[in-house]
């Protein structure tokens, strides 16, 4: 069985893992008939492949902004509502969220069928959503699947870094103990993971939503450079979150060094595979936060 720390690390993470599938789902299906696009000067692969690269193409856009939400809420619960967090986020609880997060991200994308803004864009190679399509639909899409979810997003964070900062000022009163960096490390990568996907979501959406607003005025006035910048400034979001997870966390990078020593060394795959995963169940702190006369505390 599970001990607390295990069962915490695995429920604290399962939306990390679902956003890392988020990430790799345009790497399976839209990616490779993209290059093919680009190798053909067009697209050769007919319209049944082109709907289906675009639905895996918003599959994993919306899906990433949907678990980044997800991830959010779940650290503003563990650190703003620590007592209550083990009867919100349970095995089951935590099951049901990460299915509605999923399921909500099916039923965002289906309405691109009735609308018929999966379209191929020659100015990117591939089959994605058509902002000219329907305005009033675009108008939509970039409210709901990214202005709501950053605003929660946001919230979320916002009360956690003032509770950090109220802790905070709080130890140095009583001159007792520092926050220290490791305890915030967790939080800090998710907050980086958020902001570069605002960062480089940001323009491609803001466009799209201004063309929606005038579109007669203002789509001739777009520079095709800076369309596709924006865009492909939107997919590489889906390669950084690996990278700064090497980056930020500790855990990572031990383990990107293992899986590089045993992809030099075969040998090394046989030996020892467990250890690292007990070891990192023991690193995990419990979602604790203690303010007394004596001490304030906060583990992330």
């Amino acid at each position: 069985t599970l001990t607390s720390h295990g069962l915490f690390f695995f429920l604290g993470n399962i939306f990390v893992v679902s956003l890392s599938v988020a990430d790799l789902v345009v790497a399976v299906y839209p990616y490779p008939l993209i290059l093919s696009a680009i190798f053909h000067n067009g697209w050769t692969m007919g319209n049944v492949h082109c709907q289906i690269s675009g639905f895996l193409m918003g599959l994993s856009v919306i899906g990433s902004i949907f678990n980044i939400t997800a991830i959010a809420i779940n650290r503003y619960c563990y650190i703003c509502h620590s007592l209550r967090y083990d009867k919100l986020f349970n095995l089951k609880n935590t099951c049901c969220y990460l299915c509605l997060t999923w399921i909500l991200t099916v039923v965002a994308i289906v309405p691109n069928f009735f609308v018929g803004s999966l379209q191929y864009d020659p100015r990117i190679y591939s089959c994605t959503f058509a902002q000219t399509a329907s305005t009033s639909y675009t108008i939509t899409v970039v409210v709901v699947h990214f202005i709501v979810p950053l605003s929660v997003v946001t919230f979320c964070y916002l009360r956690i870094w003032i509770l950090v900062i109220q802790v905070k000022h709080r130890v140095r009163q009583d001159c007792k103990q520092k926050l220290r960096a490791a305890d915030i490390r967790n939080f800090l990568t998710m907050f980086v993971v958020f902001v570069l996907f605002a960062v480089c979501w940001g323009p491609l959406n803001f466009i799209g939503l201004a063309v929606s607003i005038n579109p007669s005025k203002v789509q001739p006035h777009i520079p095709e450079w800076l369309f596709v910048l924006s865009y492909f400034m939107a997919y590489f979001n889906s390669c950084l979150n690996a990278v700064i997870y090497g980056l930020l966390n500790q855990n990572f990078r031990k383990e990107y060094k293992r899986i590089l020593l045993t992809l030099w060394t075969p040998r090394l795959l046989f030996i020892d595979v467990s250890k690292g995963g007990t070891e990192g169940m023991k690193s995990k702190h419990s979602p604790v936060i203690t303010t007394n006369n004596n001490h304030a505390e906060i583990h992330l």
